[in-house]
C-alpha cells in the first residue's frame, strides 16, 4: 500500500510511520520539518503548497492526515488563522484528492474539543457536539466537510477522534499535553503550571494504543467517527500525585486562574472502536507513565 502521512514528523506522525513502514508499506510524508530517514519519501512543504500537495498524492492509495497548525489552548487567539491554516487547506486536499481519484482518508480528529459540555459520560460519537474553543469548530468543521466529500464524491473517510495522546517522543512541554508536560517538571525541576485547582478530569490514551488504532482504521477504512480512548478519567492533581510517586519528587506546582475554554471532564466511550476497528487500549496509565519518564529522562 502506498500512504501519504500529512505531518508524519510530529509526536504522533513519528510514531505512525515507524510501524506502517515496519508493516512493509511505503510511505511519503509530507509536512513543513524536515527528517533524516532514508526509508521513507519526504516532501518538505507547508500544508497550504497546492502544488506540492498535489504532486504527493500521484499514486497514493490511502492519506493520513494529521497535520494541524493551531492547539486547543491557542486557537481561540486567533480564529481566522486556524480556519485558514485547517480547514481551507484540508478543503484543497479534498479538492486535489478528487482530482487524483485518490478516495480514502484517515483523519485525526479531536475527543477532547469537538464535544464541549458533557450531557453525560463518558462520551459516545452520539452525543452532541457544541464545542467552545475554535480548534474543536475547525475539527467539526472539517468532519462534516469529509462527510459532504463522501456523499458527493464517493471520497471515504475514517475520523478518528482521540482523547489525549502521551507516550516517548511528546516534546511540546507547555503548549499540548499535560502529561508530558508533568513529566518534564518532574525531571527538570522545573515550575508546572495548571490552570484551575487541578479538578479537570481528561481521559489519556498511550501513543502505542494510538498508533493501533491508526493502524486498524488504514487497513479497514472504515466510513464513520470513531472516539480512540482509554475509556477512564482522571483528574490533573491525580496525574500528578501519580506521577510524584513514581519519580519521587515533588513537583513544583503553580495553580492559576482557569480558562473559560477548559471543560471540566471529559471522557469518551470507545466501544464504537471496539467494535467496528477490532481494537481495544491495552497500555494501563501507570505502564504508560513508566515508559514515558524513562524518555524525559534521556532527554
Amino acid at each position: 500500500m502506498n500512504v501519504l502521512i500529512l505531518g508524519g514528523t510530529g509526536f504522533l506522525g513519528n510514531h505512525v510511520t515507524d510501524v506502517i513502514v515496519a508493516k512493509g508499506h511505503n510511505v511519503r510524508i509530507f509536512d513543513k520539518s524536515v527528517v533524516e530517514r532514508s526509508d521513507v519519501e519526504f516532501i518538505n512543504a507547508d500544508f497550504s503548497d497546492r502544488m506540492a500537495l498535489s504532486g504527493a498524492l500521484i499514486g497514493i492509495d490511502v492519506v493520513i492526515h494529521m497535520i494541524s497548525t493551531s492547539v486547543p489552548s491557542t486557537s481561540n487567539h486567533d480564529p481566522i488563522s486556524d480556519i485558514n491554516g485547517n480547514l481551507v487547506n484540508t478543503i484543497n486536499l479534498l479538492d486535489l484528492m478528487r482530482q487524483a481519484n485518490v478516495s480514502n482518508l484517515v483523519y485525526f480528529s479531536s475527543g477532547g474539543t469537538v464535544y464541549g459540555i458533557p450531557d453525560y459520560s463518558p462520551m459516545d460519537e452520539n452525543h452532541k457536539t457544541n464545542p467552545i474553543c475554535s480548534y474543536g469548530i475547525v475539527k467539526l468543521a472539517i468532519e462534516k466537510y469529509l462527510h459532504m466529500y463522501h456523499s458527493l464524491y464517493g471520497i471515504s473517510s475514517t475520523i478518528l477522534r482521540p482523547s489525549n495522546p502521551y507516550g516517548p517522543g511528546q516534546k511540546r512541554m507547555g503548549v499540548q499535553g499535560f502529561i508530558g508536560t508533568c513529566l518534564h517538571a518532574a525531571v527538570k525541576n522545573s515550575k508546572l503550571t495548571v490552570w484551575g485547582d487541578g479538578s479537570v478530569i481528561r481521559d489519556y490514551i498511550y501513543v502505542s494504543d494510538m498508533v493501533n488504532a491508526t493502524i486498524k482504521a488504514m487497513e479497514l477504512l472504515p466510513q464513520g467517527v470513531f472516539n480512540i480512548s482509554s475509556g477512564k478519567g482522571y483528574s490533573l492533581n491525580e496525574i500528578i500525585l501519580t506521577i510524584e510517586m513514581l519519580t519521587n519528587k515533588k513537583i513544583n506546582v503553580e495553580y492559576r486562574e482557569q480558562r473559560n475554554f477548559d471543560v471540566p471532564e471529559m471522557i469518551l466511550d470507545n466501544t464504537k472502536a471496539l467494535k467496528k476497528l477490532a481494537w481495544e487500549p491495552l497500555i494501563s496509565l501507570d505502564a504508560g507513565l513508566k515508559q514515558s519518564l524513562s524518555f524525559f529522562e534521556d532527554y
